[in-house]
């Protein structure tokens, strides 16, 4: 059997920056051992899967995968199918996507970007000090947690981000969780990484649904809905952010890297 692979940056100002996402549109389902085997294989944070949504309810369906687990949501990943749908038909403006558990999601066209339409999900102040312990940091503000296992750590400086050097391991014995650290930034408004060893990635490069978690309580620090943001990995990405109530809405730009087959 041979797949159509397309290694995609998302939140990619250029090739090599943002982060890297295999989508792969099949015609019809594999069974999960193979879907996650091929995640594991194409060893990048997330591998999409999707195919015409035979329910109407959306143009295609959508399921992701790091190289461990299938995952809720994915935002980058959602941005790269969105990328190579709407790039392989000019005369669309818009794509949707059903997902088995966060709903419907869309991709738009946004001049030579894309938006992406993520639900909001706003976090709560919790204490966390085992994951401030295996973030190894000082200069703490103040935690908070999302149900979907999202921990976001707020930090004094922006420096405090950049410096940051886990213990991926004391992270990992946590299970499969988001972990998030941030700060108000000095180029762009906010400044983030997020870290998921317990899912099979020790540092994700660009994150759209940190952002959903982190774009609420910014706005609100912020006063205002609209900002920027930069996520300051090794590969770095920018994104545009914009807080609507239910929904955060993100925007960036796509680079198609590697065009090829998979084959089984």
């Amino acid at each position: 059997m041979k797949l159509p692979f397309v290694q995609i940056d998302a939140f990619a100002d250029a090739p090599f920056t943002g982060n890297p996402a295999a989508v792969m549109p099949l015609d019809a389902w594999l069974d999960d051992a193979t879907l996650q085997a091929i995640a594991a294989e194409n060893n990048l944070s997330e591998t999409a899967f999707l195919l015409p949504d035979a329910t109407g309810e959306a143009d295609y369906e959508l399921r992701w995968f790091t190289p461990a687990v299938e995952v809720v949501m994915c935002g980058h990943a959602t941005l790269a199918s969105g990328h190579f749908i709407l790039g392989a038909d000019r005369s669309r403006d818009r794509v949707t996507f059903r997902t088995r558990k966060v709903g419907v999601l869309e991709v738009g066209r946004d001049g030579g970007a894309y938006t992406l339409a993520l639900p909001a999900w706003k976090p709560t102040p919790k204490p966390l000090p085992d994951i401030v312990a295996g973030l190894g940091i000082g200069g703490v503000v103040e935690t908070l947690w999302h149900e979907h296992r999202y921990g976001l750590v707020v930090v004094e400086d922006e420096s405090i981000v950049r410096a940051c050097d886990p213990d991926f391991r004391a992270l990992a014995t946590h299970g499969d969780l988001l972990t998030i650290i941030s700060a108000r930034g000095t180029d762009t408004d906010i400044v983030s990484r997020a870290f998921a060893p317990g899912g099979g990635i020790d540092e994700d490069p660009v994150t759209g649904s940190a952002h959903a978690v982190a774009v609420p309580y910014w706005a609100e620090k912020l006063g205002r809905a609209e900002f920027t943001a930069y996520q300051a990995s090794a590969r770095g990405g920018r994104l545009g952010c914009l807080y609507e109530g239910e929904r955060v809405v993100l925007s960036g730009q796509c680079r198609t890297v590697i065009e090829g087959r998979f084959i089984l």
